[in-house]
C-alpha cells in the first residue's frame, strides 16, 4: 500500500523541482525528504526518480504516480470534507489567509457572523500576499485564502485547488489632486510608488508601464494600500490602486479609473468545498448563508 503522505512529497517534487525546495516547504532535512521518496520507490516496487549527482528527474513510472497521486490527495480531501461534514457542523480550526485590503475590508463582518453562527470554529486569520497563497494551501498551511488576479496578469490554472469568484474590480491610478498628470502615458515621468519586489501588485505595476512603453521611475516601496494613498497625497508619486482599497481616499488624491480589471477568489484544496468550515467561511463571503 503507498503512503499518502510520501505521495505528498512526490507531488511537492513536481511542483518545486528540488528536493531541497522540498524540504524547506515541509520544514524537513533534504535527507528526510530523500529517504521519504526512496521508501516510496520500495513502496511502489519501480524506480520512480533518476539521480545524477544532486539532481533528480522522473522517470516514466514517476510520471505516471505523480498524475495518480494528484487524483489521490484530492480525493482524499474530499473523503476528509464528507468526514467532517458527517461528524458535526463547522468546528476546530479554519486558517484564513488574506491580502491587507481584505483583512481589513472584506473579513471582519465575516468573522463576526461566522463566530455568532458558529461558535465552535476556531478563526486563524494570516496576512498573506496572494502570490503566496496556493503554496500555503498546498502545504495545507491554511484552509482557505483569497487569490488575485488582473487581467495583465491572469492567475495559472492550478490542479491541486478549487476557488470561487468573490469580487471583480477596477484599477486605479492614483495621482496628487495637484498633479497635471491624467493618464498611465502621462504617467511616464513621474516618480511611482509599488509594492515589494515579488509581489502581484509589483508584477502588475511593472506591465502595465511596460504595455505604455517604459520602465516606472520607483521612488517609494510600500505594500499597504492605505499607506500608498498617503503617499500619494502628500506629492509623492503615483500608483495603481484597486477599487477595494479606493473607498474612501484622501482629498488631496484624484483617482482615474484604467480599463484594467483586479478579480478576487476565494480558494481551497481541491475537494474541500463540503468541508463545513470551508463552506461556511464561503457562504459569508459571497452572501449566500
Amino acid at each position: 500500500m503507498l503512503d499518502v503522505r510520501k505521495l505528498l512529497l512526490l507531488c511537492d517534487l513536481d511542483r518545486l523541482g528540488t528536493i531541497a525546495a522540498v524540504a524547506h516547504a515541509r520544514s524537513y532535512t533534504p535527507s528526510a525528504v530523500s529517504q521519504q521518496l526512496s521508501a516510496l520507490e520500495r513502496e511502489a516496487g519501480v524506480a520512480l526518480l533518476e539521480r545524477t549527482g544532486r539532481r533528480v528527474a522522473f522517470t516514466a513510472a514517476g510520471q505516471v504516480l505523480v498524475r495518480h497521486a494528484s487524483r489521490v490527495l484530492g480525493a482524499m480531501e474530499e473523503t476528509e470534507a464528507a468526514l467532517a461534514a458527517v461528524r458535526s457542523g463547522p468546528a476546530g480550526p479554519l486558517r484564513i489567509g488574506a491580502f491587507p485590503t481584505a483583512v481589513r475590508t472584506l473579513l471582519p463582518a465575516a468573522l463576526v457572523g461566522l463566530g455568532r453562527e458558529h461558535p465552535a470554529l476556531e478563526l486563524m486569520v494570516t496576512e498573506l500576499d496572494p502570490a503566496d497563497v496556493p503554496a500555503a494551501l498546498r502545504e495545507r498551511r491554511l484552509d482557505v485564502g483569497l487569490l488575485n488576479d488582473y487581467d495583465v496578469a491572469p492567475g495559472d490554472v492550478d490542479a491541486d485547488l478549487d476557488s470561487v469568484p468573490l469580487l471583480d474590480e477596477t484599477v486605479f491610478l492614483a495621482v496628487p489632486a495637484g498633479s497635471g498628470c491624467a493618464s498611465l502615458a502621462g504617467a511616464a515621468d513621474q516618480p511611482w510608488i509599488v509594492a515589494s519586489a515579488g509581489t502581484l501588485c509589483h508584477e502588475v505595476t511593472l506591465r502595465v508601464c511596460a504595455a505604455q512603453g517604459y520602465t516606472p521611475r520607483v521612488r517609494h516601496c510600500a505594500d499597504d494600500f492605505a499607506t500608498v494613498l498617503a503617499l500619494v497625497g502628500a506629492g509623492q508619486g503615483v500608483s495603481l490602486v484597486p477599487e477595494l482599497a479606493a473607498a474612501d481616499p484622501p482629498p488631496s488624491v484624484r483617482l482615474l479609473p484604467l480599463p484594467l480589471r483586479r478579480r478576487t477568489r476565494i480558494a481551497h484544496r481541491r475537494g474541500a468545498a463540503a468541508h463545513p468550515g470551508v463552506a461556511a467561511l464561503i457562504a459569508a463571503l459571497t452572501g449566500g448563508g
